[in-house]
């Protein structure tokens, strides 16, 4: 029996800590994904899973996430244990679909204790496709689950064992927001930061392009900021405090161009 990999999701929403971004995340415009398989309860002692990997469709092309893979029994994913699949950064843009690709190390312990493997149709080994339809915006973070029906994905074929036919439903959440604009003159390097009012131990920064002078402040916390956006020292200007900047889950704010004078 292989044992199950426990993982815990880092989410920003999650931390009262400081947070840093970089600028070469902001110029790709990426924005951060989590997968987390959970499991609705089935009528056996064990079902395990072979899973390989997740890759996702964005923008009409697959992306191959970087995937916790392993065999995982479903019936430990319940009352609040997950397995997180994934936990990475992709490009921004049009999600169409998910999809799970299963390998052939899949079984299950019926009641009583005897393991039966688990037949699993070629076509779920090169990916079962889950639709979504989401649009993935710059800087935000995102929590996909796939909640799998165990009771609705084993079909039992009496004498000729067992086929596994994943039911999968798969829900999203926006885990936060971002917060962007424009510095000019262009070429000053800047430091930006965006502290929340309410609490301020919840920090956000990031500096500018000193091509483009854009800026793209990552996983913000819901809330409402304030920004300051210090130039270099060598630059003679002074700091631009912008008050009151608020950000809501799954979108982006745009500030108005912070201009050095």
């Amino acid at each position: 029996m292989k044992s199950l990999f426990k993982l815990f999701l880092c989410v920003a929403v999650a931390s009262a800590t400081f947070i840093s971004c970089n600028s070469d995340n902001e110029s790709e415009g990426t924005s951060s994904i989590s997968v987390r398989l959970v499991d609705a309860p089935g009528d056996y002692e064990k079902v395990f899973i072979d899973v390989v990997g997740v890759e996702a469709i964005v923008d009409g092309e697959i992306v191959v996430l970087d995937s916790n893979a392993g065999v995982y029994d479903l019936l430990t994913l319940t009352g609040g244990e997950f397995v997180n699949l994934v936990n990475e950064e992709i490009s921004s843009g049009e999600l169409s679909q998910m999809r799970l690709i299963l390998g052939s190390e899949n079984s299950l312990v019926l009641n009583g204790g005897q393991e039966v493997s688990l037949k699993t149709p070629s076509a779920q080994q090169s990916g079962l496709k889950l639709n979504i339809n989401y649009d993935l915006q710059p800087g935000v973070s995102y929590e996909f689950i796939m909640d799998f029906n165990v009771d609705k994905s084993i079909v039992e074929l009496g004498n000729s064992g067992h086929i596994l036919k994943p039911v999968i439903q798969i829900t999203t959440t926006a885990e936060s927001g971002a917060i962007s604009g424009i510095v000019s003159p262009s070429e000053i390097d800047a430091l930006v930061t965006a502290t929340n009012s309410a609490d301020d131990t919840v920090q956000v920064s990031a500096h500018t392009d000193n091509t483009s002078g854009a800026f793209l402040l990552y996983g913000v916390p819901e809330g409402t900021y304030t920004v300051v956006v210090e130039p270099e020292v060598e630059s003679g200007f002074s700091a631009v405090i912008v008050e009151n900047v608020v950000v809501e889950t799954g979108s982006t704010t745009a500030i108005e161009t912070v201009v050095f004078e």
